[in-house]
């Protein structure tokens, strides 16, 4: 009833730095368990649950090792000599030294574990958001911070400290509910206590940032539409991006980025969009072409439209920094366009995605239609109350943009 094996594993996927994660792995009834114990390593320094002379702290390490092993196999014994069942949850809380009334444990140590378990699912993006948050606790109240220490004020004094250090309310309210999601995790791996939830008193909904117009009127939107580049080459692909974007209902920098010419078949793009899983079906308009046939002329060696990710087979760390980098460039660029155009509009990646439901809105489209369209994130509520539109209505109100 009792019997499990426990032994000391490296993880499957190397970190940033080319390191890899140990972890204590149990296996139980044919279900296992791994649980980051915080040392890293060179793959080749780790041999047999151990690590050799080359590691520079291999005996330190390994004595560490040692004392976790034993600790989790006195565990298992506990439990046998109690004659008591066990689930890996309860496993995991017992070897943390943690249960329902704990408040021991270490933020910065657990958010080190969310982020490994973010980077192994190839969740770069949101690894990425937990490291902030990592970075701007580490900041403010060191390495040792607990659980139990994030207290209501301890949030307010917070935030006061990243306001004092150019934060506004959206960067705040970002890393505030990162932090909540950490709380989040945490008690529901039953790893801290709820009484210690500081979110009830902490209200992130105050920091909301004064909202800037980011929509583009339809007088704008021809502006950039019909702005001549011939003295402005460089400006080429960025005005590419934004008009394909607006005009394949609103698509995000990131499925553009990931768009292949196999997603392109019978007149129509077909994709799952990165954030919210949802599959989009689209005609390809006059302006799409036109778009799809300027990179299809440009007969580049790769499976993608857009000459944003230059190789194919990237990993998705590699695919996370181009994203970054060639986003970077392109918000730069469209200030540019901005410029030229004579726009007073902030313009920027999601201007497009925003512009597109606004004018739609302004000539007369339904906001179901419009929500459907986008394939709204926010499925809770938007498609609680949407019905499947047909494709040939979709399709009509895509058209629409082309009369303006």
């Amino acid at each position: 009833m009792n019997e499990a094996n426990i032994k000391i594993v490296l993880g499957n996927n190397p970190l940033a730095n080319g390191e890899y994660a140990l972890y204590l792995r149990i296996i139980k009834k044919k279900k296992k368990k791994q649980i980051n114990i915080g040392i890293r390593c060179k793959q080749e320094h780790f041999i047999n649950e151990q690590l050799i002379k080359a590691h520079l702290r291999h005996k330190v390490e390994n004595e560490l090792l040692f004392r976790l092993k034993t600790r989790a196999l006195e565990i298992i014994r506990e439990f046998q000599l109690k004659n008591q069942d066990f689930t890996l949850d309860e496993f995991e809380q017992a070897f943390r030294g943690e249960g329902k009334n704990n408040t021991e444990l270490c933020a910065i140590t657990f958010s080190d574990e969310i982020i490994d378990e973010l980077e192994r699912s190839h969740k770069i993006g949101n690894a990425a958001v937990y490291k902030e948050i990592k970075t701007a606790l580490i900041r403010f109240a060191g390495k040792k911070v607990l659980f139990k220490q994030i207290t209501p004020t301890f949030l307010d004094k917070f935030e006061i400290f990243m306001r004092e250090r150019g934060n506004e309310d959206g960067g705040i309210s970002l890393k505030m509910r990162t932090l909540r999601a950490l709380f989040n995790k945490a008690i529901t791996r039953k790893l801290i206590s709820q009484e210690i939830y500081p979110f009830r008193d902490y209200k992130i909904s105050k920091l909301k940032p004064e909202k800037n117009k980011r929509a583009l009127s339809v007088d704008d939107f021809k502006k950039i539409r019909d702005l001549d580049l011939t003295e402005n080459p460089h400006l080429i692909d960025v005005h590419n991006y934004f008009l394909f974007s607006f005009y394949a209902r609103g698509m995000n920098f990131v499925d553009m980025m990931k768009l292949k010419w196999t997603d392109i078949q019978n007149g129509r793009i077909y994709y799952t969009r990165s954030k919210t899983k949802g599959n989009f079906n689209i005609e390809i308009t006059s302006v799409l072409q036109k778009v799809l046939d300027y990179y299809k002329s440009q007969n580049r060696p790769t499976e993608y439209v857009f000459p944003i990710l230059l190789k194919d087979d990237l990993t998705a760390k590699q695919i996370n920094y181009r994203k970054h980098k060639v986003m970077g460039q392109y918000n730069r660029k469209l200030k540019e366009i901005a410029q030229l155009a004579k726009i007073e509009t902030c313009l920027t990646s999601y201007v497009a995605r925003h512009s597109y439901a606004t004018i739609l809105k302004q000539i007369g489209t339904s906001t179901e239609v419009i929500s459907e369209s986008m394939g709204h994130a926010d499925v809770q509520v938007t498609m609680t109350y949407l019905k499947e539109f047909e494709n040939d209505v979709l399709d009509k109100a895509n058209q629409k943009l082309l009369e303006l």
